[in-house]
């Protein structure tokens, strides 16, 4: 048991009568890719756990970050002038990216499949899925760069949080509703990444400097792709509000994090976006992930959300002490704060894995039942 309990017994409780509920209505899922998980899924061998194969998707994804981090951490490598990113990087992140979204898609199958299904799968499933954000948006960057025909670090950090409020909004319909309404934008940008990254490894990244028509460029359209995605096939489908207290209590956390980190990106005195962009872009979408796994908790257990992440306050202290230049070194600064959020991010993922594991009397990558 861990030393802190994330997941209080009110939620152990809720958690012990929860029921998957969910709607699919995206035609790509439910007439090309359910097909194709149905005929890789028989491929498995039944003694593989599915939180496993959740996590090695994840992995990938992980993996496709690190492996562009270190080609391009400054994402100027797409630019005219620079030295590019080797072609079988693009291909090894378009097969990566893909293998991970099909994983994604498998795991839920070879549970049932195995008769393996609880709750802390679709937790563990849903938990990582919220920290992926970060590392996919983080590795598509690297297609366009910051170049001329690229797009802004300033840019990029608010396409940023289109993605996961968009992500969050899923879950917070959930929250209110009880049905899980999964957004099409998902399913469409998987394949349509998985497809670019191949294609760049093909005709090069000069290709995207060209404009498709008169002065619009593709960076264009990928932002428009992702800002549209994000507010019409994404958002949720439904609006039940019993409450608007209740109903927008779980947008707080969220919010603050928002404000907190825009704050430190329009008055910090080193231009900290432009200097450490893919570290900022870490620390955010970490702490995002972390707010939005307790909002997943109180969804999955029917408890009522906290209405702030402890996280924010320790995060108000470090954007003061930033762009008031107390820090002397802001870079420093950004650093160890990435570093303490994804390790308290860390922590809070593996005390409720335990103490669900422990709960329901299972172990979160085995089949075998815990004999405690």
């Amino acid at each position: 048991m861990a030393l802190y309990e994330y997941v209080t017994q009110d939620q152990l409780a809720g958690f012990d009568k929860y029921k998957y509920s969910a709607v699919d209505s995206n035609p790509l899922s439910i007439y090309v890719m359910h097909p194709f998980w149905n005929f890789v899924v028989k491929f498995l061998p039944t003694w593989l756990a599915p939180n496993l194969i959740t996590f090695t998707g994840f992995m990938f994804l992980v993996l496709n970050f690190l492996m562009l981090a270190f080609y391009d951490f400054d994402f100027t490598a797409s630019a005219a002038g620079h030295e590019h990113v080797p072609s079988w990087v693009w291909v090894a992140a378009g097969i990566f990216n893909f293998l991970a979204y099909t994983l994604d898609g498998v795991d839920g199958k070879q549970a049932r499949r195995t008769n393996s299904s609880t709750p802390l799968g679709e937790l563990f499933d849903h938990g990582l899925d919220s920290w992926a954000c970060i590392f996919f948006v983080a590795t598509v960057y690297s297609i366009f760069g910051r170049g001329e025909s690229g797009v802004g670090v300033a840019t990029l950090y608010y396409i940023l949080w289109v993605v996961l409020f968009s992500f969050i909004l899923s879950h917070w319909e959930k929250y209110n509703t009880g049905i899980l309404f999964l957004p099409w934008g998902y399913d469409i940008s998987q394949v349509t990444i998985s497809l670019v990254y191949l294609v760049t490894a093909v005709v090069g990244v000069e290709t995207w400097y060209q404009p498709i028509l008169f002065h619009f460029l593709y960076r264009d359209l990928f932002t428009f792709m992702i800002i549209a995605c994000s507010f019409t096939v994404t958002l949720p489908m439904t609006f039940y509000l019993y409450s608007l207290y209740e109903a927008f209590l779980p947008f707080l956390s969220p919010v603050l994090l928002f404000v907190l980190s825009t704050i430190w990106v329009v008055y910090s005195p080193s231009n900290i976006i432009e200097l450490q962009p893919r570290i900022f872009y870490l620390m955010v979408g970490t702490a995002f992930a972390n707010v939005t796994c307790k909002l997943i908790v109180c969804q999955m257990s029917n408890t009522r959300c906290q209405a702030l992440s402890w996280l924010l306050l320790p995060m108000l202290v470090v954007v003061l002490v930033a762009v008031t230049g107390v820090a002397g070194n802001e870079t420093l600064l950004l650093y160890l704060w990435t570093a303490a959020v994804i390790l308290a991010h860390i922590h809070y993922g593996v005390s409720v894995v335990q103490q669900l594991s422990s709960h329901f009397n299972i172990f979160a990558f085995s089949l075998k039942p815990n004999s405690d």
